[in-house]
Order: C-alpha cells, then structure tokens, then sequence
C-alpha cells in the first residue's frame, strides 16, 4: 500500500532539516505500529518520499509525503493512530492512498504557494506597487552558485494581500523559485520576514 500524507510543520520543527524529517517520519510511522516497505539492495531503506525539501526556519503548511507499507490492507490506517505517535509540530491534515506504481512524488511538483509576513511595521508600504512593478518586468537576471539565470519566468504569482505577501514560484527541477530572491528584488531583508509554505501544487492526476 503507497499513502499519500498531508502534513503542517510547525513550531520548533521548522528547524529540522530535510534528511532529520526523513527520519522523524521512519520513527513515528514505527511508533504507530505501521509495517514500513523497504527498497532493495545493500542498505535497504524504508520507502517514504517528501514531496519537497522546506528550507530552515520556514513553516509548511501542506506539505506532502508518499509512505510504503508491506499491506495491501483497506481500508488505510486511520489518521488519529499516526498522529498519536507524531512529535509536537508535525500536524496530519489528510491520509489517502495512491497508486503505488505512480510516479515519483519529486517530479510531480511544479509550483508552491508562499506567505510573507512582514514582521517590522510599515514595512508593507509601497508594496502593492512594488509587486506590480516587479511582474512588469520582462526578466530578472540573477546568480544562483555562480550560474546565471532569469528570476521573471519561475515567479507564477506576486501580490500584496494587506497584512502579507502572496507568492506562486515554480518548483520544477531546474526551474525552482525561491521566495527570498523575490523579497530580494523587493527591497526586503528575508530577517525581517516570517515565510509560509502554504501548498505545493502538483502535476494534474492523469485518469
């Protein structure tokens, strides 16, 4: 059985990186009594999948796991036995099942959703003006680890929301925004600023 879990990562969870929050879902899948698939080879390792690694410090709002567990069992575990066994910070939101020959749930991301909070005040001025100033731009040629490239293209989304900042960024493999090189073009110190992943958004299913 392949589940589909959507999750929040809040609180002090928002400082744990990618591979700890591999492991904390290995501990807490286990905790929960659940059978966990394994991959094959040398150094078997449970088969469990996020969506997207969420940079330190950022809170997610829906994020994504795919899990294999050596069932084929119906209907799947209940979400209030999972997340009895979750630490504080890790909220479940939703537990289905999914093809388990579908493909890698890496690759079917294509964009994700954030929230700004500004955190001085009056900072936020300007900005609707701003958002729409940066849109109107044609390119937004930038340097990420010493390689060249246009900001403009993966920015899908950007307006002032009156108490914060919404942004759609796209998320694809070679093709990723991220939501500081956006305040970056904005005038914004990213430390003066609280960030929300509030959905990753994924590849329509094809029926």
């Amino acid at each position: 059985m392949r589940l589909r879990i959507t999750f929040a990562k809040t609180g002090p969870l928002r400082y744990i990186g990618h591979l700890d929050l591999h492991k904390i879902w290995e501990r807490t899948l286990r905790r929960a009594g659940l059978p966990l698939a394994y991959s094959q080879g040398f150094h078997p390792q449970p088969k469990i999948q996020i969506a997207a690694a969420l940079p330190l410090g950022f809170v997610g709002r829906e994020e994504i796991v795919d899990v294999w567990l050596e069932t084929d069992d119906s209907p799947p575990p209940a979400l209030d036995s999972i997340q009895a066994a979750a630490p504080p910070g890790l909220t479940l939101l939703s537990v289905t099942p999914v093809a388990e020959r579908a493909p890698a749930l890496q690759t079917q991301v294509v964009a994700a959703e954030y929230r700004v909070v500004l955190l001085e005040a009056g900072a936020g001025s300007g900005l609707e003006r701003k958002a729409a100033d940066l849109l109107a731009k044609e390119s937004l040629p930038r340097q990420r680890r010493g390689k060249s490239y246009d900001l403009r293209p993966l920015i899908q989304a950007l307006e002032w929301q009156g108490d914060s900042l919404r942004m759609i960024l796209s998320a694809a493999e070679g093709a990723t925004g991220r939501p500081e090189e956006v305040l970056d073009e904005l005038g914004i110190p990213v430390e003066n600023t609280r960030i929300e992943r509030v959905r990753l958004i994924l590849k329509p299913a094809i029926e």
